[in-house]
C-alpha cells in the first residue's frame, strides 16, 4: 500500500514526530509512506483547504491508495477531504475509530488532530491509531455478523456522494480558484509522489499545466 502523509501549516512542527509513528507502525507490512505536506516550516503555506485537493489529487490518480491528514482538530481536514470526489475520509481520534473505521466504512483516507487533546503520550496514541487503520484485512464488518449490511451501506454512500457530483472530476477542479489548486500542486515532495506513482494521464497533464 502506498499511505501519503499531509499536514496543514499551523500543525507542520509536528510533522517529524508524526512521520516517525507511522513509519514505525506500517513497516512490518512493507508499507510505502510519501509525505508530501507540510515538513516543519519549509514548505510552502498549506490549509486544510489544499489538503483536500492534494488527496484527492493523488487518490483520483492512483499514485497512492491511503491519505493520512490532519489540522488541528481534524475537522476541518475531514471536511476539505470529503468535499472531493473519490475521497472517502474518517475522523480517528483514538485507535478504536481507526480499527471501525477500516473495518465498517473502508475508506481510503483519515483526518486525525493534532493540536486538541495532543498532550502526553499522543505519539503513541497517534503509533496505536496507525497500526489499527493499517494492519489486517479491511472491510470485515464489525461485529463480524454486521459485515453485509456494513459493507452494502457504505457502496450505497458511495453510489449517493458519485450522484451529488455530476460533473467530471477535472471539470470540478478547473471550476476552483486555480491558483488554490497550484498552491496545492506546488510542493517538491507532492509532486515527486504524483508524478512517480500517477496512473492518470489526463490528470496528470492538468497538473502539468499548473506548474
Amino acid at each position: 500500500m502506498k499511505i501519503a502523509l499531509m499536514m496543514e501549516n499551523s500543525q507542520a512542527g509536528k510533522n517529524a514526530t508524526i512521520l516517525e509513528q507511522l513509519n514505525t507502525a506500517v513497516e512490518p507490512f512493507n508499507h510505502d509512506v510519501f509525505n508530501v505536506g507540510m515538513d516543519g516550516e519549509n514548505d510552502h503555506h498549506l490549509t486544510y483547504i489544499h489538503l483536500g485537493i492534494m488527496a484527492s489529487l493523488l487518490l483520483n490518480s492512483n499514485s497512492v491508495d491511503f491519505v493520512v491528514s490532519g489540522c488541528g482538530t481534524g475537522q476541518g481536514a475531514m471536511m476539505s477531504l470529503n468535499a472531493h470526489p473519490g475521497v472517502v475520509c474518517g475522523y480517528c481520534l483514538e485507535p478504536s475509530d481507526a480499527f471501525l473505521f477500516n473495518q465498517i466504512n473502508n475508506g481510503n483516507a483519515i483526518a486525525m488532530a493534532f493540536a486538541k487533546g495532543f498532550g502526553w503520550a499522543a505519539e503513541l496514541n497517534a503509533r496505536y491509531i496507525f497500526e489499527k487503520a493499517f494492519s489486517g484485512p479491511r472491510g470485515q464488518g464489525y461485529p463480524v455478523e454486521r459485515r453485509e449490511p456494513q459493507v452494502k451501506n457504505a457502496g450505497i454512500l458511495n453510489q449517493v456522494k458519485a450522484a451529488t457530483m455530476k460533473d467530471s472530476y477535472l471539470d470540478g477542479l478547473k471550476a476552483m480558484d486555480q491558483e488554490l489548486v497550484r498552491t496545492a500542486v506546488a510542493g517538491s515532495r507532492f509532486q515527486q509522489c504524483f508524478f512517480d506513482n500517477n496512473q492518470n494521464p489526463e490528470i496528470e497533464a492538468y497538473v502539468r499545466s499548473l506548474i
